[in-house]
């Protein structure tokens, strides 16, 4: 009995107190929970990640500050002891669990028109309101080799093709479209690339060569197909003369190169700007 009080009082000393920020839906707020665990990691405090344990609850060392910032953000906790800890630490590893250990908050860019506000981007949406913090960068930062003061890059709504989001058809002659094409042929210029799909496909190169460097990037929507399709392209003309004065380079489909992309090989491109598709890679499609 001595012994094992001797061996519970080590637990406690060795574990001490903390504090589970459950993912479940006993939490009420997910998203400003994510951004309570940037918040943590900002303040050198090692978070560790439940994966698959109640949704990938979050588990840090408690203090009065934590509390606190829980309850300012709204964000539901538990208080555990060291017995408690060490049977969720049992259930996972007796299940398809793990323990993930966050040292390190990451610094995150999004890739985003300067002209742009939090709420036209689903990332920097859901991030503002999460409280996760981030930067935004654009082609003119890309070039300048901004991209390696970051660990992640985010991209969301942006066409790499230089074919302006495919959305011709609907807008050309809307003034905002008509003054997206001139600022983005003014910058491509800038850059000394002849069209926009050149210019745009530089920038797809370097994204590239961040992430063989150790870079994370995280796509979604459009960003996803046309980036790959940026890269399969390179060196040619697969715009429309409607985007670039030119006409698509012949049997264009045939020239792709899938070696280069990341992720997607075998597509067929539609560079027809009446079709609001990049490619057969989104299926059905929009």
């Amino acid at each position: 009995m001595r012994r094992f009080i001797v061996y519970f009082l080590f637990l406690n000393i060795l574990f001490g107190q903390k504090i589970l920020i459950p993912m479940d839906i006993g939490q009420r707020d997910h998203l400003k929970a994510y951004g309570l665990a940037f918040w943590i990691l900002g303040k050198n405090i090692n978070v560790e990640w439940l994966l698959n344990y109640r949704g990938g609850s979050f588990l840090t060392d408690t203090s009065p500050e934590i509390e606190k910032e829980c309850r300012v953000r709204g964000i539901n906790y538990e208080l555990i002891n060291a017995a408690e800890t060490i049977s969720i630490y049992g259930h996972i590893e007796q299940n398809n669990m793990d323990v993930v250990v966050l040292e390190k908050a990451p610094k995150i860019a999004i890739y985003t028109p300067p002209n742009k506000q939090p709420w036209d981007d689903a990332v920097t949406l859901a991030l503002s309101y999460a409280e996760v913090p981030y930067e935004t960068l654009w082609d003119e930062d890309v070039f300048q080799g901004k991209l390696e003061n970051y660990d992640w890059l985010h991209l969301h709504h942006e066409d790499f093709t230089g074919q302006y989001g495919k959305f011709y058809r609907n807008y050309h002659s809307a003034p905002w479209y008509i003054q997206q094409q001139k600022e983005f042929e003014a910058m491509a210029a800038r850059h000394g690339f002849p069209t926009v799909h050149e210019e745009k496909k530089g920038v797809a190169r370097a994204i590239k060569a961040y992430v063989g460097t150790g870079g994370f990037l995280f796509a979604m929507c459009s960003a996803t197909d046309s980036y790959d399709i940026a890269l399969a392209t390179e060196g040619l003309d697969a715009a429309h003369s409607v985007f670039d004065g030119t006409p698509v380079v012949p049997q264009v489909q045939d020239k792709l190169d899938y070696s280069k992309t990341f992720a997607f090989t075998d597509f067929n491109i539609m560079p027809d700007p009446m079709i609001y598709e990049f490619s057969d890679i989104d299926y059905p499609p929009a």
